[in-house]
């Protein structure tokens, strides 16, 4: 009993770094409108957490497996909650980014930390299935709920109420955590590379980074040498990896095809969903004209979808075969993308609803399934730096989805044309994005208004169905190498000792 006790409690901390992800989104025009950014400084407050949490999730899986990774997890917790408040009450932009990114760095203890425990708390592989699935549904609905938290915060209390929410959470974490989390580390772990963990930041922040200026403003000198820096930086990782005795991430790992196959897989699975959701959202809002809350409630048959086949994985994955379950999962988010290519201002809800719960129920099988398999490929001294791997997978795959994904989107977006006599700055702002043209289209006479306003959800539309389709082909592509990858991988039966 002790040891789904202390699930609950590594639940409650992935949930809570899911939700934080994706709750900011709905509050960003209050937070506009009271601290007043530039836009290069609203992209910096959306985007640093992700950035700072993807460029250090391996160092503190490492990290985890030297010092210990309750430690870890509960010194974390405490940052996160620290760390909450300071956003909430943050009073200009530059403190608001920089709260942003402390954030994403307790952030990025919790969330290896949670998979790397589970690994040593469960020994029965079938267990430990149904943990991966428990700890894979939280992480899968968080985001999608983040929305709708967000949404009811935001009509009833201000918008630093959206960080506030994360204080009674560390504080049951911590507190719980301390009686029932045992602890465990790596008994040899070798000393902590700080040059490693630097390129390992640096790398990972700049790729990430150019990708997303890149789908925004299209290619510039600068993007380039971001993306050059950062690729030079993660290729001098991994060499440096290969020469040290006691390295932050094994690079051999990658020569099991198991492993290499289920990364890719997770990566690519997280990219559909998390590209389908974001720009939804914004479709939902913008183009139906629903409430926050209305939109964050049409997305929850993603998280219900995601959970039923989270808890279920394990069971399919042994009854079937691990490349069934995983090709089945990226086949079903590629049906649900596929679903949106016909997308339109009056699709129904319950439209909406079921394509939504196939997605949910793909991404969930095929992101706990793979999650399994990177966890068993390992031995369990390593199952930090391992389930870092599985982590910085996930939030790769979100942020390339919303750049990938929205580069497609905003090329045929912004192709749109205005109505005559309207004002070139007017017109501007309207093809900056959708949000920017309702904003535009207040100032403009009611005709006038009108006609740009159906112009521009139009070609919303038109890139969020070109977007969708191409990200259907990917997903369908994955389900097909997933299905050579895996071939033969099993998830272990037997009790280990």
């Amino acid at each position: 009993m002790g040891r789904w006790l202390a699930l609950a409690v590594l639940v409650l901390a992935v949930l809570l770094v899911a939700v934080d992800a994706t709750v900011l989104g709905l509050a960003t025009p209050f937070l506009s409108e009271d601290l007043k950014p530039s836009g290069t400084q609203l992209l910096w407050i959306g985007d640093v957490y992700s950035f700072v949490i993807a460029g250090l999730l391996v160092s503190m899986g490492s990290l985890g497996d030297r010092i210990g990774r309750k430690k870890l997890l509960l010194l974390g917790a405490v940052a996160f909650g620290a760390v909450s408040v300071l956003n909430a009450y943050a009073s200009s932009p530059e403190m608001m980014i920089l709260a942003r990114a402390l954030l994403g760095v307790a952030g990025a203890t919790l969330m290896p930390s949670t998979l790397a425990l589970i690994r040593n708390i469960f020994h029965d592989p079938r267990e430990r299935s149904l943990a991966v699935g428990i700890w894979g549904a939280a992480a899968s609905a968080g985001a999608a709920v983040g929305p709708v938290v967000g949404g009811f915060l935001l009509e009833n209390f201000w918008w630093g109420s959206v960080f506030l929410i994360n204080l009674p959470v560390m504080a049951v974490l911590v507190l719980v955590g301390i009686k029932l989390l045992p602890e465990s580390r790596d008994p040899n772990p070798g000393p902590w590379d700080l040059i490693s963990v630097g390129l390992s930041l640096v790398g990972m922040v700049a790729v990430v980074y150019a990708v997303k200026e890149a789908a925004v403003n299209g290619f510039r000198w600068d993007i380039a040498v971001s993306a050059v820096l950062g690729i030079a930086a993660l290729v001098w990782f991994v060499r440096r990896q290969r020469t040290l005795d006691s390295p932050l991430l094994d690079i051999r790992l990658f020569h099991h095809r198991g492993f290499s196959g289920a990364v890719l897989a997770d990566l690519l699975t997280i990219l559909g969903l998390s590209g389908l959701v974001f720009f939804l959202s914004q479709f939902l809002q913008l183009v139906q004209g629903r409430s926050p809350l209305e939109a964050g409630l049409i997305e929850l048959p993603a998280a219900v979808g995601a959970v039923g086949a989270g808890l279920a994985a394990g069971t399919i994955a042994r009854r079937a075969s691990v490349r069934s379950a995983v090709s089945g999962g990226l086949t079903a988010v590629a049906l649900a993308l596929a679903a949106c290519v016909a997308l339109g201002a009056d699709t129904r809800v319950v439209s909406l609803g079921i394509a939504l719960f196939v997605g949910g129920l793909g991404a969930g099988l095929a992101f706990t399934v793979t999650a399994d398999v990177i966890l068993s490929s390992v031995p369990k001294e390593q199952a930090g730096a391992a389930s870092a791997v599985s982590e910085t997978a996930y939030e790769l795959g979100a942020a390339l989805g919303i750049a990938l994904l929205g580069s497609v989107v905003t090329g045929i977006y912004r192709g749109f044309e205005t109505p005559a006599g309207v004002p070139a700055d007017v017109a501007a702002q309207a093809h900056d994005s959708l949000g920017g043209a309702v904003e535009a289209a207040v100032h403009l006479p009611p005709a006038q208004a009108s006609a740009m306003l159906s112009a521009a959800r139009d070609a919303f539309t038109s890139g969020f169905q070109t977007a969708a389709a191409v990200g259907a082909g990917v997903l369908f592509a994955t389900a097909i190498a997933a299905w050579f990858l895996l071939r033969g991988q099993k998830l272990a039966d037997g009790v280990e000792h």
